[in-house]
């Protein structure tokens, strides 16, 4: 039996973990044998262990690190690994050069926009594939000197069953008691997120949409700083935080426009696709990847990065709108079955692994 092995050495828990998992289940049920390695302690461990993948702690100091190296090149000879998918930095340098000792095909996944420097892109050109979750991504790295014919774009698709346009989010405005426009975004507290942009849109639409409400979901390390910025703009009445949550199709359904003001290093956002399958607006920042899921004012709103004068704006004309807002968001619909559904990723994601093993 064919058996791949993932490795993730970042400790962090957002969209690019949550592909790895779900990748990893869909392909369990396809035939595959699937192992994850990854730092000990950190949330993807967790998740895989509750989700029944096999996974193994490793701690994965940098990409010098030569224990965490012999640990991942035994495992892969005492499991008999047939493929090893790798996605950040430190994991990529460990797993590929103990792939290679063993003569083991290696992709690699690069999963957000920051540029990368051609003295620094070796690790992509020791890997057998590069999957890429956006064509953006796809040209800053062949800007770094990879070959375009080793590079697979494979961007994050929904599972357009679970995203229906038929999910309520009727007990997600009851729970909340909201009963007004609800506005959210859907992110890990990262900086490169743009909370902070969207707290001071909030603040200037309050102005003008008084009874607006506005959700943020999610969870991280940055969450009292956010606290802070929403005590000091005097939002706390109109902005909810709901923490971490797992039914985010029922969360994205009670909100009237979904919002991502990215600041940096965005591939194709999961949620934005999400969203749109839902059948719902969508306002984001003209960053990495998202505006191939995003045209402006075809299948949703782009604003430029960092202006929350012109995301306030985009929003309220959303709000003031809703049928304008509809017919955009089920063009976005449509979109998303025809190129982001799940079910194409899994597959153009096999086909690259077939083609190794």
């Amino acid at each position: 039996m064919r058996l791949l092995l993932h490795t993730e050495a970042s400790p962090g828990w957002g969209g690019q973990e949550i592909r790895i998992l779900a990748e990893a289940q869909e392909f369990r049920s396809r035939g595959w044998r699937v192992l994850l390695a990854c730092q000990p302690k950190s949330r993807i461990l967790l998740e895989a262990q509750e989700t029944g993948i096999p996974s193994f702690p490793v701690c994965m100091r940098g990409a010098l690190d030569a224990l965490a190296f012999f640990h991942l090149r035994q495992l892969m000879k005492d499991e008999g690994v047939s493929l090893v998918h790798t996605h950040s930095s430190v994991d990529s340098w460990l797993a590929t050069t103990a792939a290679k000792t063993l003569g083991l095909p290696v992709v690699r996944s690069r999963h957000v926009s920051i540029p990368v420097k051609r003295r620094r892109a070796r690790v992509y050109h020791l890997a057998d594939r590069v999957i890429t979750s956006g064509e953006e991504i796809k040209r800053i790295l062949v800007g770094a000197g990879l070959s375009a014919e080793k590079i697979v774009t494979v961007p994050a698709g929904v599972d357009v069953e679970r995203f229906s346009p038929e999910v309520s989010g009727d007990h997600v405005r009851k729970e909340f008691g909201l009963e007004g426009p609800v506005v959210g975004m859907v992110a890990m507290f990262r900086s490169s997120k743009g909370h902070r942009v969207f707290l001071e849109a909030a603040g200037e639409i309050r102005g003008a949409r008084p009874n607006a409400r506005f959700l943020i979901v999610g969870d991280g390390v940055g969450r009292s700083d956010i606290e802070g910025e929403i005590r000091r703009l005097g939002l706390e009445e109109v902005v909810t935080l709901t923490g971490f949550r797992r039914d985010i199709p029922e969360v994205i359904a009670a909100m009237d426009c979904l919002v991502l003001p990215a600041l940096r290093s965005e591939g194709t956002p999961q949620v934005i696709p999400q969203a749109l399958a839902l059948g719902k607006p969508v306002v984001a920042s003209a960053v990495g990847g998202i505006p191939e899921v995003i045209q402006d004012k075809e299948t949703g709103i782009l604003v430029l990065p960092g202006d929350g004068d012109a995301l306030a704006r985009a929003i309220v004309s959303v709000l003031d709108d809703p049928k304008w807002a509809q017919t955009m968001a089920l063009r976005g619909r449509e979109r998303v079955l025809a190129r982001f559904s799940f079910a194409r990723q899994i597959e153009d994601t096999e086909k690259v692994y077939r083609e190794l093993v």
